[in-house]
């Protein structure tokens, strides 16, 4: 009898003993998403609008590419970036996208790339550092002595110690709606036309 006690005591031990041991060893409880996310290896990061997010931000515009070598000007005032362009040039067009239609703003985004507004030198400079070409913002001045002389196969900054713009696969980056038909508006807008350069020093990022 006592046999056969001592027997049923080893039985209730091994089937209890998984449940133990996962709960000292701190494998995930499949019952505990909270727990389960925390061992999923995915790195929670912050947004520019401070949202948390896994890796994706959802208010992030649209990333469309169309083919060519061409930026295309959307109805949405976005940019579709050229497919066969280079990666730098693409995510110039994306990073510009995300400021697109915000408020011209004399100083704004200098002190950070992160503002509330936008003047024309910030403007330029947010697109270039979203292409991993700059590091920091400049004024527009600094730009006429920026990278290598002359207009660039991908990229050409037209600056003078006034105003800038960028022009990126073909389409102009400017906060002036200068020589639009049409007025887009004052601030970060990608324009309907391209502009003369005549009074501007013209500037690219060397190799594109």
């Amino acid at each position: 009898m006592r046999a056969f006690a001592v027997l049923l005591t080893s039985m209730s031990f091994l089937v209890s003993a998984p449940a133990a041991l996962a709960q000292t060893s701190g494998a995930a409880d499949p019952a505990d998403p909270q727990q389960s996310s925390k061992k999923s290896g995915k790195k929670e990061t912050t947004t520019s609008s401070g949202a948390a997010s896994y890796g994706v931000d959802p208010d992030a515009p649209p990333r469309v590419f169309v083919a060519g070598t061409i930026a295309k000007r959307m109805a949405n005032w976005y940019a579709a970036a050229p497919a066969a362009a280079p990666a730098a040039v693409q995510e110039a067009v994306f990073a510009a996208n995300e400021i697109v239609g915000m408020p011209y703003r004399y100083g704004g985004g200098h002190a950070s790339f992160e503002d509330t507004g936008y003047d024309c030198s910030s403007t330029v400079s947010y697109a270039l550092h979203g292409g991993g070409l700059l590091d920091a913002p400049m004024p527009s001045g600094s730009f006429m002595t920026w990278a290598a002389k002359g207009k660039g196969r991908w990229i050409t900054t037209y600056a003078n110690g006034g105003h800038m713009w960028v022009n990126i696969a073909g389409l102009r980056l400017d906060t002036s709606a200068a020589g639009e038909p049409v007025s887009s508006g004052k601030g970060p807008r990608w324009r309907k036309n391209l502009r003369g350069g005549s009074g501007f020093v013209k500037r690219h990022p060397r190799g594109l």
